[in-house]
């Protein structure tokens, strides 16, 4: 008989301990617990119909339906509907063409399929080519995103869940006579045909169900993977298909697990285990047609003594203390939260929750409040004349001061997904600004701010005298603001380092503590106007535009000159967060658009320009004019495609136009107005928030 010293036994208890800690870890945190619930949901729904088409050899027609798609969930994506709709009609749509055609006796059925799933296929990318905005997310699409599984989606999930049993009980004798012998069913009056139809719309809700999971191309990892290993070890129908919603099940948990410890995309990693367990059964069987059960037994256990090697021999690897994506004081949300901050010429500040389109102020204290009818701004009358935002934080520059708001709403980009987070809305703190180098006299202005930009690390804000403030933005989240380190040039945080312009023109690549670095061989002389993009940092110069890019563990420049000697310079950059085309006023007779992916300046004439944007690379220039009117004019063209009037009368103050990948948003400062318009709906003003005071400043965060 065995004994343990009780060394041995605190031991292995210790390493249980850390190896059920290691499973339980990414479960702690509610996004992966709404994946883990939404993958066991899609995974029942699988097993009952990928159990028939891996019976009936239906792959092919699962194929296309799934591509068949992305017609229904372009269109939804554009006009700001729910994608799971959108596909659930392009795939009804889809499976209605393939019974049509597949009755047709001039061909056979897989001809019928083939050509609708490359007509609907074709229809989908012209959809999304011809699009004024590419803000369709096709990568999403292809490829999933189980994290961001919502609880709306959940309950989606159980709808299809309960249509596809129904389906499936009532079907299933018509089912199995139909894949045996159909003309025995037709004899038995069980009505092939139907049958047919039904099957195929069990098989568009697997589809419509699994893609918002793990994606159009990954979506046969649920739906034919875990009965093809099933069908090894049962040749009952039923038993088939509560097999392979166990595997299926078993796929989502440990892919979830191993997605959250490797750091790979959790829905191709679930889709890849359920694959892999297909070849752990496929050789776990012909071991057992040869040796008998006892040699399959044996080599499952020799497959697992790799895990078993794994496990730590001494001191087990420490595990993350806390969950992945906790941030204290926060709470996750299961969609972006995006909020308008504005502000008056006289100190007023309001912050806005673009869903609930809840306003909020925020008096003296730093304590929000919510904003009763006809009330005025607390915050006094300092004359605030700069704002910008980070994504997160609101930075108002007013009379020597710049207040720091804290607008509760915030994106931490991961890559294969995203964290949302909401937080209470509050002041932080302030800090003080500098009289402007070179200006004398009695009333000497001080500087304000021109930007504002952030990593995991540092927020950096950078002021119209060509200095930057730059912020530790871990204490700015726990509100401590601390004494800003102060950089004599423009600095934007970028690749773990910061890119700094100075006065001379020089441009370097320093570290994040403001260490030397390395100096870049092209200048910028006069730098004013900045952003950073997915291709790197721009800032704009008096000769055109320089372009500082991570490239192969290292650094380079890059100069886009002006197309000829420019006397109306671009001096302040707007775009959609991450994109690559910028633009920009050019004097009172134009705009201009900065291509960083193609490595252009376009000059477009328009009359009394006073605000632009754009959402993108072919997307339509979303110009304010003096007399109130936003206009749509086409990029390469220059024609005006859409016009709409956002002002009673003559702009005043300092307009904004602000797009994110959904909406514009433009204020109204002599209506006390924001207009929500939708870019890609020709200009049609979707929503009109009202304020208490006039939005002279306007940022949006929440990115």
């Amino acid at each position: 008989m065995l004994h343990l010293t009780s060394i041995e036994t605190i031991i292995i208890f210790s390493i249980s301990f850390r190896a059920m800690d290691w499973l339980i870890a990414p479960f702690e945190v509610a996004f992966v617990q709404r994946a883990m619930w939404g993958g066991l949901l899609v995974s029942c729904v699988c097993a009952l119909a990928g159990t028939w088409v891996v019976v009936r050899g239906m792959a092919f027609l699962g194929d296309a339906m799934a591509h068949g798609m992305l017609p229904g969930v372009a269109v939804a994506a554009l006009l700001g509907g729910n994608l799971i709709v959108g596909a659930a009609v392009s795939c009804t749509a889809m499976a209605f063409g393939v019974s049509l055609l597949s009755r047709s006796k001039r061909f056979a059925a897989d001809t019928a399929i083939g050509l609708l799933f490359v007509g609907m296929l074709a229809v989908g990318v012209i959809i999304v080519s011809r699009s004024q905005s590419f803000a369709v997310d096709l990568t999403g699409f292809l490829f999933g995103d189980v994290l961001a599984v919502r609880t709306v989606d959940l309950w989606y999930l159980v709808a299809a869940l309960a249509v596809s049993l129904v389906i499936a009980v009532l079907g299933h004798r018509a089912f199995v006579a139909l894949t045996f012998d159909p003309r025995k069913a037709h004899t038995l009056g069980l009505h092939p045909k139907a049958a047919q139809v039904a099957l195929v719309g069990l098989l568009t809700v697997a589809i419509v169900a699994s893609f918002h999971v793990v994606g159009t191309l990954l979506v046969f990892g649920l739906l034919i993977a875990p009965p093809a290993a099933a069908v090894y070890w049962s040749d009952r129908i039923p038993v088939v298909m509560l097999i392979a919603a166990l595997i299926g099940g078993f796929s989502t948990v440990a892919g979830l697990v191993i997605s959250w410890h490797v750091g790979t995309a959790a829905g191709a990693t679930i889709a890849a285990v359920a694959v892999g367990t297909f070849f752990v059964s496929a050789i776990l069987s012909a071991v057992r047609e040869r040796f008998g059960r006892a040699g399959a037994a044996s080599l499952a256990a020799l497959a697992a003594l790799p895990l078993v090697g794994c496990a730590p021999a001494q001191e087990p690897a420490a595990v993350e203390e806390t969950p992945h994506g906790y941030v204290a004081g926060a709470e996750e949300a299961s969609e972006v939260q995006n909020r308008l901050v504005v502000a008056d010429g006289a100190g007023g500040v309001r912050v806005i929750d673009l869903l609930t389109e809840e306003v909020t102020g925020l008096p003296e204290s730093g304590s929000p409040q919510p904003v009763p009818s006809g009330a005025r701004s607390p915050l006094g009358t300092d004359g605030s004349t700069g704002l910008a935002g980070d994504g997160r934080f609101a930075y108002l520059s007013s009379g020597g001061q710049m207040k720091i708001v804290d607008s509760g709403g915030w994106t931490v980009d991961h890559g294969d997904h995203r964290h949302y987070y909401r937080a209470p809305i509050r002041e932080s703190g302030s800090v003080a600004t500098a009289p402007v180098p070179g200006d004398t006299g009695s009333d000497v202005p001080h500087e304000t701010v021109a930007g504002a930009y952030r990593d995991v690390a540092l927020s950096a804000v950078v002021l119209n005298s060509g200095a930057t403030f730059v912020f530790d933005a871990t204490a700015l989240g726990e509100g401590a603001v601390g004494e800003p380190r102060r950089i004599d040039g423009i600095a934007v945080p970028y690749a773990e380092h910061l890119v700094v312009t100075d006065r001379a023109g020089r441009v370097e690549v320093r570290g994040r503590d403001g260490s030397a670095g390395q100096v870049q061989a092209q200048t910028c002389p006069q730098a004013r106007g900045q952003a950073v993009t997915r291709r790197g940092v721009v800032f704009g110069c008096a000769d055109g535009a320089v372009v500082v890019a991570q490239r192969d563990g290292g650094f380079v420049t890059e100069k886009i000159a002006y197309p000829a000697p420019a006397t109306d310079r671009a001096t302040e950059f707007t775009h959609r967060p991450g994109s690559t085309t910028l633009t920009a006023l050019a004097g009172r007779d134009g705009v201009w658009t900065l291509d960083i992916r193609k490595k252009t300046w376009t000059r477009t004439a328009i009359a009394d320009p006073v605000a632009v944007n754009t959402a993108g690379e072919g997307s339509s220039l979303l110009v304010l004019t003096r007399d109130g009117v936003l206009h749509g004019i086409d990029p390469v063209s220059g024609t005006e495609i859409a016009r709409v009037a956002v002002s009673s009368g003559p702009v005043e103050g300092r307009p904004v136009i602000s797009v994110d990948p959904d909406r514009a948003y433009v204020n109204d400062i002599r209506g006390r107005k924001v207009h929500e318009v939708a870019y890609n709906d020709n200009l049609r003003v979707a929503r009109t928030f009202e304020f208490d005071i006039a939005p002279s400043l306007m940022v949006e965060t929440g990115l």
